[in-house]
C-alpha cells in the first residue's frame, strides 16, 4: 500500500540507495576485522570531502539522492576508465616503444589516464545531472562534480588502498583523492556557468574539461616520469595551488548564488 504512493523517480532514488547499502554491507561481511578498517580508511576521504562541499553549498542544498546517484554513477567510471585506460595503455607503448620512454610517461599521463578519466567525469555530469531541475544554480556545477569525483576517488581508492595497505591509504588521504576533488571543482565552475550562459556552451565545456585534464596530467606526469626525482615535489605544488584556485572559484559561485 505504501509503495503505491511513491512516485516512479522515488521508487528508484529508494533502489538506489538500498542497493549501495546492500553492496557495502554484503562486502563488509566477508572481510577480516583489518581489512574492514583499511576499507573504511580507503572511503574516509571521499565521504569526508563530499560532506564538506556539501556544506560549502551555504544558499540553497542539494537534495539527498541526487548527490547519492551522482556519487554513484561516479564510482562506477572506474570500470569503464580500468579497461579504456588498459587499451589505450597498450597503443601508447607499442606507438612510443622506439622513442624516448618520457614520451610514454607524457602520453599515459595525459591521454590514457587524465583525459580518459576526467572526460568519463563530465560524461557523467552533462548526461546527466546537468538537465535535472535540482541543478538551479551555479555553485551547483561544483558541488555536483564533486560528488561524481569523489565517488569516482573513492571507488579507485579502495583499490589502491586493499592492495597497498595502510601506508597508501595514508598518503592518497591527502594527494589523490583531494587532487580529484580540485579538479572537478574546477570542472564544475566552469559547468555551472555554462548551465545558465547556453550561447557560449560549447567554450565552457571545452575550458572545463581541458583545464582539469592538463591539471590531472600534469599531477601524474610529475610522480610517474623518473628521470628527475626532484620533480616529483611539483606535485605537491600543484596541489596547493589547486586548492588555492579551488577556494577561490567556490567563493565566486558562493556570491554569485540567486537564494543568497
Amino acid at each position: 500500500m505504501f509503495l503505491r504512493h511513491l512516485s516512479s523517480n522515488t521508487l528508484f532514488h529508494l533502489l538506489i540507495y538500498s542497493s549501495i547499502h546492500l553492496l557495502i554491507f554484503t562486502y563488509l561481511y566477508t572481510m577480516t576485522v583489518t581489512q574492514i578498517l583499511l576499507f573504511l580508511l580507503a572511503i574516509f576521504p571521499g565521504l569526508l570531502i563530499s560532506y564538506l562541499i556539501y556544506r560549502l553549498d551555504r544558499y540553497e542544498k542539494e537534495p539527498w539522492w541526487q548527490l547519492t546517484i551522482c556519487f554513484v554513477l561516479g564510482a562506477s567510471m572506474v570500470w569503464i576508465a580500468y579497461h579504456v585506460e588498459r587499451m589505450l595503455g597498450n597503443s601508447a607503448y607499442t606507438m612510443t616503444v622506439d622513442m624516448p620512454s618520457i614520451v610514454f610517461t607524457l602520453l599515459d599521463a595525459f591521454v590514457v589516464v587524465a583525459f580518459t578519466e576526467e572526460i568519463l567525469k563530465f560524461a557523467v555530469l552533462r548526461g546527466y545531472i546537468f538537465r535535472e531541475e535540482s541543478f538551479n544554480e551555479p555553485m551547483d556545477g561544483i558541488v555536483y562534480a564533486v560528488l561524481v569525483a569523489m565517488g569516482f576517488a573513492t571507488a579507485e581508492n579502495i583499490q589502491y588502498v586493499m592492495e597497498g595497505g595502510w601506508e597508501t591509504g595514508l598518503v592518497r588521504m591527502f594527494t589523490a583523492v583531494p587532487a580529484h576533488g580540485m579538479l572537478a571543482v574546477i570542472m564544475g565552475y566552469f559547468l555551472g556557468i555554462a548551465k545558465f550562459e547556453s550561447y557560449d556552451r560549447p567554450r565552457l565545456y571545452f575550458r572545463g574539461v581541458a583545464l582539469a585534464v592538463l591539471g590531472h596530467g600534469a599531477y601524474d606526469f610529475f610522480i610517474l616520469q623518473q628521470f628527475y626525482p626532484a620533480l616529483a615535489g611539483l606535485a605537491l605544488v600543484l596541489l596547493i595551488l589547486g586548492y588555492r584556485l579551488s577556494y577561490k572559484l567556490i567563493r565566486l559561485h558562493q556570491d554569485d548564488s540567486p537564494f543568497k
